[in-house]
């Protein structure tokens, strides 16, 4: 009929284009594997679930990080430091499975300078693309075991009774857990970049 505008939706259609090792063919560009061989630091893992706004399980989630290195270098045009790890680029891409689970094999960043020119505690930042959203959410991960979090200026902006919702708990050696509520009681803190 002229006139009437087709409905449409928003995805999911993210694990046929953007993640890696899929169930498609697909030349992967970008993987959850952000090791490289002259990778210096220490090696990590970081592991969770997505869950929706009913504490369901996300499965067709993509989630993107991008870090500095463990010295707190950017393999960015913009930051003139040298990089030791040359192959490092900071950045992967992670689809959820079914049981809304991802990960990544990084290493820790380092501390990178603020606006302020005062180092900004190791974190990594984070985006999760979805079903329904219409533009990705940004978070970070800050780590449990590095004391310069409880000061660090971006996360003291944060009200602390939400503090715990961007803080990815060490489970193991070099294994960090971080769950992503995107709504209700637990939500995730996102900003509003």
């Amino acid at each position: 009929m002229p006139g009437i505008t087709p409905s449409q939706t928003v995805g999911p259609f993210y694990a046929y284009g953007l993640t890696p090792n899929g169930k498609y063919a697909w030349n992967d560009a970008f993987t959850n594997n952000l090791l490289t061989p002259d990778v210096t630091g220490d090696k990590i893992r970081i592991e969770g679930v997505i869950y929706d706004g009913d504490g369901k399980v996300v499965p067709d989630a993509v989630l993107e990080i991008w870090q500095a290195d463990a010295q707190g270098r950017f393999a960015d045009p913009q930051d003139t430091r040298g990089l030791p790890n040359s192959s490092f680029k900071g950045f992967g891409r992670s689809g959820t499975t079914d049981a809304g689970e991802y990960s990544f094999d990084t290493i820790k960043p380092g501390a990178v300078p603020g606006h302020d020119g005062k180092p900004q505690a190791p974190h990594i930042v984070m985006a999760v693309f979805g079903r329904g959203m219409t533009m990705q959410s940004m978070t970070r991960i800050y780590f449990d075991d590095e004391a310069a979090t409880a000061s660090d200026a971006v996360m003291n902006l944060v009200p602390a009774d939400r503090r715990a919702t961007i803080i990815a708990k060490k489970t193991a050696p070099g294994v960090y857990r971080f769950d992503i509520h995107l709504q209700g009681d637990n939500e995730t803190v996102f900003f509003d970049v």
